[in-house]
């Protein structure tokens, strides 16, 4: 049987940090299907679209992964739909955990056959956030180390945009 885990996140930016986590994933698992979804309380470097199209684009030569639109709802019902077995996280420091032990054990009460799998982020990546890559690239800091080649050309573009020079953007 096929072993499919649904990662699910805005990724706004993707960072090598949940690069590393799919990598590392994509041993325990046969696919790997992650769901690009969007927070409507918070402003996005990004639109849905854009973030769709950059991750693909940064996880192209991944072969057991599939870049999907999260089109809103439960993440659980996504999880069934895409034939997941498992629901994909990776946790930086104890209020990373501390939020997904939540989030895993509402999501068991409702789905009590779906897993969640939570992958300690490997140490070179344990500071490592999308607000922070934000914050930096906003002040005309170097993130190129920080995210894939594809994603950094597009945040270089976005802040020589006026409209985001010196604004904040929230993750």
């Amino acid at each position: 049987m096929k072993k499919t885990a649904l990662f699910a996140g805005s990724f706004d930016p993707l960072t090598n940090g949940h690069i590393d986590t799919i990598s590392r994933a994509a041993i325990v698992f046969d696919e790997i299907v992650v769901a690009v979804s969007t927070n409507t309380s918070k402003q996005s470097l990004f639109d849905g679209e854009q973030r769709i199209q950059l991750v693909a684009e940064a996880l192209r030569d991944f072969p057991k992964v599939r870049v999907i639109r999260h089109t809103g709802g439960l993440t659980i019902e996504m999880a069934r739909d895409v034939g997941a077995c498992a629901l994909l996280r990776g946790v930086r420091n104890v209020k990373d955990f501390e939020y997904e032990h939540s989030i895993a054990s509402m999501n068991k009460l409702q789905a009590p056959d779906l897993e969640t799998v939570i992958l300690l982020s490997s140490e070179n990546y344990r500071y490592l956030s999308s607000s922070l890559i934000k914050e930096v690239a906003m002040f005309g800091g170097d993130v190129s180390t920080l995210v894939p080649a594809n994603i950094n050309a597009a945040i270089l573009q976005k802040f020589q945009d006026s409209a985001f020079k010196g604004k904040k953007i929230s993750e």
